[in-house]
Parts: structure tokens; C-alpha cells; sequence
């Protein structure tokens, strides 16, 4: 059975919407983490963690291949996420600068 991409309908539009709006208004670390639990499996967890993981070692500058290695995943996910951090105006660029860039002078 082939599933349907929920995102390119309006409906699906309108949950992201929501979603986000409920995540905006949480201020609390642990109510947020109670919000993750919910929403996603420990799988789902691990993926986004990991995903974090890799755009932070490679905004500290280390090689593709090293973390292909040291984190165990494909360079294919490696090189998306050294797209995202070339955007010019990319969020996670600017987010992960703000963080790293004025002590590790990148």
C-alpha cells in the first residue's frame, strides 16, 4: 500500500501550522522533551538527535569521512547536511554560527 506524503495537503499544511505554533509556545526544556516523547518513538528520537549530532560536527569542522565513521551513517546524510550549512542564509547555518562561531573562529 503506498503511503501519502500528508505534507502536500492543505490538511497536512494546517497540522505543521499547529504543531508548530504548540512548540513555540513551550518555554520549558522539560515540558518540550515530555512534547518529543509523545509525538515520536525512541527511533524517531535517536534520528533527530543524530541528525543534530552530525550539522555540529561538521560546523566544528570535521571531515565528512570522520563522521561517517565515528557516528556510523552514510555520507549521503553527511552531504545534506553540509548543503544546509553552505545556505547562505540557511537557519541551521545561522543558528549553529551564533553558537561556535566566535570561540572556534570559523
Amino acid at each position: 500500500m503506498k503511503q501519502n506524503n500528508v505534507m502536500q495537503t492543505d490538511e497536512g499544511q494546517r497540522a505543521l501550522e499547529d504543531i508548530l505554533n504548540v512548540a513555540c509556545q513551550i518555554d520549558d526544556p522539560n515540558e518540550m522533551r515530555s512534547l518529543f516523547e509523545d509525538l515520536f518513538t525512541e527511533a524517531e528520537i535517536s534520528d533527530f538527535v543524530l541528525r543534530w549530532l552530525l550539522m555540529d560536527d561538521l560546523k566544528r569542522g570535521k571531515s565528512q569521512r570522520d563522521i561517517a565513521k565515528s557516528r556510523n551513517i552514510s555520507l549521503c546524510k553527511i552531504t545534506r547536511g553540509s548543503q544546509m550549512l553552505k545556505k547562505k542564509n540557511g537557519f541551521m547555518r545561522s543558528l549553529l554560527s551564533e553558537r561556535y562561531d566566535d570561540h572556534l573562529h570559523l
